[in-house]
């Protein structure tokens, strides 16, 4: 006993000891590549654990299939569309969701094979449902990543139309202060400050105001945005209050929040009909009904006897 717990006690050492070498020479090379070559970027076995090289794997094993799916030029726009609209711009997500909508339907047929669904249900039908739910799965991810991003740019609007008239009444420009408000909620609003940052980045590329407001709307496809977007063209043209216009608008996006809120809550009392009647009245009916009538049925059966 006392033999293998002193050679368990020595391989321990010594694997622990090796791995110390290990990890002191790879950053003693780590620290002598950044010296002798302090622009360049050292790569060791540990930075194919790096997220972005995942990432890189990943768009390489799906971007080739991307060829394989016939597409018009109306589908591809309306996808471009989508992609933007939930925040995708690269080039390369168009690639990755044509790659995807090959790719998935692939899996899950090869899921089926090795999980023995055809052995509960039709073979065809499985492989079809498989097939059907792989083609339609990249669509539902991104109208559903769609719907996020607008549900985040509408409740998050409000304040950062607060901050603009703050910035306005500080006395910035609308542009500046459209900037700087941008800047300012990147981190709380990523989504409203990448979009109000497009905006900024076409007035400076010298595109007119009119025209970026108006890519604003299309590209979020939102109501409120859109009337937005008419009120401050509606304002610069015909000279009125940038600050009161943004303060009346913030104000009456608040109001029409708490308005659905409250509706939402009205509609509660009707949604919870059908629980009631379904769930809770019958189990009611047992409690109170169930004692009485099992005493009836204990005297009806004395009385048949």
């Amino acid at each position: 006993m006392g033999l293998a717990i002193v050679t368990f006690i020595a391989v321990f050492v010594l694997v622990g000891s090796a791995g110390f070498l290990i990890a002191w020479r790879t950053g003693l090379t780590a620290r002598l590549s950044m010296v002798l070559s302090p622009d360049g970027q050292t790569d060791n076995w540990l930075s194919w654990l790096r997220p972005h090289r995942a990432g890189q794997s990943i768009q390489a094993v799906i971007e080739p299939f991307d060829r394989v799916l016939p597409k018009s030029p109306q589908e591809v726009s309306v996808t471009q569309k989508r992609l933007i609209r939930a925040g995708l711009r690269a080039d390369s997500y168009l690639r990755l969701f044509y790659g995807s909508k090959v790719l998935v339907p692939i899996a899950l047929a090869a899921l089926v094979a090795v999980g023995g669904v055809t052995n509960y249900f039709n073979p065809f039908m499985a492989y079809a449902m498989a097939l059907g739910m792989g083609y339609l799965t990249p669509d539902f991810w991104l109208g559903h990543r769609i719907s996020v991003r607008q549900t985040e740019i509408r409740l998050g609007l409000p304040d950062f139309l607060d901050l603009m008239v703050v910035c306005v009444e500080a006395g910035l420009s609308i542009d500046q202060a459209l900037s700087r408000s941008a800047e300012e909620l990147r981190l709380t609003q990523p989504e409203i400050s990448d979009e109000m940052g497009l905006v900024v980045l076409e007035q400076r590329g010298g595109r007119p105001r009119v025209d970026t407001w108006k890519n604003l709307a299309e590209r979020v496809d939102l109501e409120v945005v859109r009337t937005l977007a008419t009120a401050i063209i509606q304002a610069d043209q015909f000279g009125t209050s940038i600050s009161k216009t943004l303060r009346v608008y913030s104000d009456g996006l608040r109001v029409k929040r708490r308005q659905e809120v409250e509706e939402k809550a009205a509609k509660t009392a009707v949604k919870l009909v059908l629980p009631l009647v379904c769930f809770i009245f019958p189990t009611l009916f047992i409690v109170a009904l169930g004692p009485s009538l099992l005493v009836m049925a204990d005297a009806v059966e004395k009385f048949l006897k």
